[in-house]
């Protein structure tokens, strides 16, 4: 027989399930997650591209990295109107220089203000400090908010398809039960916006990597994912069966990845109920109206999520 649910637990379950807003701000588009937004204790935010004090193709702008088309002085800007809009304008910014991996930090008042000035090299940050503002960058991967809604805990964490394969969430979440005390089932996860499996086009050598390393990948490919996991290419490997003459063999097979679909199954997989992880739905590269797409542009900007406990 099932337990029935707490009133707390029906609390996180239906925030958890709500609809994501964008919210109108300062001139500024924020997205929220709706499982956060209720908690009181917490600011939190997605950006995206919109009215920021960039001009990029005739249109205003927020580029939140340091990305090398816009001047450090407008990106200085951007970044300020973002965490003033969010209510993080009082609180110490920390940050990462990203780098795909599975390393996370643990931020508190004692490395506040060392890790805010030289930032270190990993992919992941979790505090249970108030006055704290947690960011990461992405412009394509898929940005991580985690929230220990009984301890007060966070954390903030970058993932592409390097970090998936790393399990960076879990890793991290590994972290935060072992200094905190934090159980997944009491744990918030918000998977913000993020290249969709409509449009990320990945090779034979990330399908065997997730192959080798999740017995489920297959679920979160389209295409011919056990052609290329099996190391199978190519499969006219034969030329002469290709009817063509040499150097102009059809190209290799690709499949499509859904980091998105990946990134819920290690939550998942690490305890956090399925119906406490929420993702936004939005693709950055169908949608680069509203969001920067590295796959798409190419040349373009970096969003910013960030998270934070407000002071008591």
């Amino acid at each position: 027989m099932s337990r029935a649910l707490t009133r707390r637990e029906r609390f996180i379950r239906q925030g958890a399930a709500a609809t994501w807003q964008f919210r109108p701000t300062a001139g500024l588009l924020i997205l929220e997650s709706p499982g956060l937004r209720q908690l009181e204790w917490l600011v939190h935010g997605f950006s995206t591209r919109a009215a920021g004090a960039s001009k990029w193709k005739g249109a205003r702008a927020l580029p939140l990295g340091f990305s090398g088309w816009d001047r450090r002085k407008q990106v200085r800007e951007n970044r300020a109107k973002f965490f003033r809009t969010i209510g993080g304008a009082r609180m110490r910014v920390v940050r990462l220089r990203q780098i795909h991996s599975g390393i996370s930090y643990r931020v508190d008042r004692l490395n506040a203000l060392a890790l805010a000035k030289e930032p270190p090299r990993g992919d992941a940050l979790f505090t249970r400090e108030a006055g704290i503002l947690l960011a990461v960058e992405t412009a394509d991967c898929v940005p991580i908010l985690l929230v220990d809604t009984k301890r007060r805990a966070i954390a903030a964490i970058h993932s592409g398809w390097r970090g998936t394969l790393e399990r960076i969430a879990a890793k991290t979440l590994g972290r935060m039960q072992m200094e905190f005390g934090t159980r997944p089932e009491d744990v918030i996860a918000a998977l913000g916006p993020g290249i969709g499996r409509c449009c990320y086009q990945v090779g034979s050598d990330v399908a065997r990597e997730f192959n080798a390393q999740f017995p489920a990948a297959r679920d979160w490919f389209d295409g011919a994912f056990d052609a290329l996991a099996s190391g199978r290419s190519d499969p006219h490997w034969l030329p002469w069966l290709t009817m063509r003459p040499p150097g102009h063999r059809p190209p290799s097979p690709t499949v499509n990845l859904d980091l998105l679909a990946a990134n819920r199954a290690v939550l998942a997989d690490a305890g956090v109920p399925a119906c406490q992880i929420s993702a936004s739905g939005f693709c950055t590269a169908c949608r680069s109206d509203l969001f920067f797409s590295y796959r798409r542009e190419h040349t373009t900007g970096r969003m910013l999520a960030a998270i934070g406990i407000t002071e008591s």
